[in-house]
């Protein structure tokens, strides 16, 4: 499959240099972060809220885990994770369960932990189990530009 088109048009669109490498098919960002040789802490990962009515997602580091308790605590109310169905309704573009890290193309609130160092390189799953991005810290700062940064994970 490859890059999903969403993704690979706010790349584009968005002029951030990025490099795409392929790997065995992995189940999970903590297991693509290992089986690429990458730092957990810089390999980025989605994972989608429902809140309300509405959904949110939240970007942390594969090595870690969104804290509901604290995003609940930031967005005023309680949220729970997004069940496998609504997420894939969500992101049409990409195989199930590989979540994409960007919100704005798919036009879902967005909310970056602070954990990710952007300091580093940072890398995501392109839309598949296969594909994997890389930007330099820069680069994800101008992508995910104006997205609100908290501690949200643990």
């Amino acid at each position: 499959m490859g890059i999903a088109m969403t993704m690979h048009e706010f790349l584009e669109d968005s002029h951030v240099r990025y490099d795409i490498a392929k790997h065995n098919r992995t189940g999970s960002s903590a297991m693509t972060a290992r089986v690429s040789h990458i730092p957990g802490r810089e390999m980025a990962k989605g994972v989608v809220l429902k809140w309300d009515d509405s959904y949110l997602l939240a970007v942390v580091p594969a090595s870690r885990q969104v804290d509901l308790g604290k995003v609940g605590a930031i967005v005023g109310d309680k949220v729970v994770l997004a069940s496998e169905e609504e997420t894939a309704a969500l992101f049409p573009d990409c195989e199930e369960g590989a979540v994409p890290v960007f919100g704005a193309p798919y036009r879902i609130a967005c909310m970056i932990d602070d954990e990710l160092d952007t300091d580093q390189d940072v890398y995501f799953e392109g839309g598949d189990h296969r594909t994997l991005v890389h930007v330099t810290g820069k680069g994800f700062e101008q992508l995910m530009y104006g997205m609100p940064r908290a501690q949200i994970s643990r």
